[in-house]
């Protein structure tokens, strides 16, 4: 099957990003696989207050554009020797390589090692951007999946 070429590219969040961030968070689907979501995005007024904690503190949030319209967010976040990365990309645009690419570009933006990211075990999409990212399963635990409303396992991977 032939995949269609899009250009990704990334930019700092702006403000009317957040309606689309807002959309995409709580697709029902999309949620589901991501499984450790939020409470607090399913409310307008908590979701603002989250990005505002977001961009005034030393994370690096990027907003991901395809074709310059915007279709997800691409995050580093946390302590120092800590930091995970997480991204949100539109379902519509799963499969295509876009999170791969998005998160390749902010990996190259934030030089520091380590970098950790999460997924549900059983999010093999995700589990894949991570590891062609350059990324290694570490850990197996488990955690409270709010989208599932169950205990689920997860994978740690980390990039050095």
């Amino acid at each position: 099957m032939h995949r269609p070429a899009y250009a990704v590219a990334l930019r700092p969040v702006h403000d009317s990003d957040l309606p689309v961030f807002y959309r995409l968070m709580n697709d029902p689907e999309s949620a589901r696989v991501a499984a450790f979501t939020s409470p607090r995005t399913a409310d307008w007024d908590l979701f603002q207050d989250h990005w505002t904690g977001i961009r005034t503190s030393t994370a690096v949030a990027r907003t991901v554009l395809v074709d310059g319209d915007v279709i997800g967010s691409a995050v580093v976040y946390g302590e120092p020797g800590e930091r995970e990365v997480t991204y949100w990309i539109d379902r519509a645009f799963w499969g295509h390589g876009i999170a791969t690419a998005a998160l390749r570009a902010l990996i190259a933006e934030v030089p520091e090692r380590p970098l950790y990211g999460r997924a549900a075990a059983d999010n093999v999409g995700s589990l894949r951007v991570l590891e062609k990212c350059g990324f290694a399963v570490t850990a197996r635990e488990s955690g409270y999946a709010h989208a599932r409303g169950a205990e689920i396992p997860e994978y740690v991977l980390r990039l050095d």
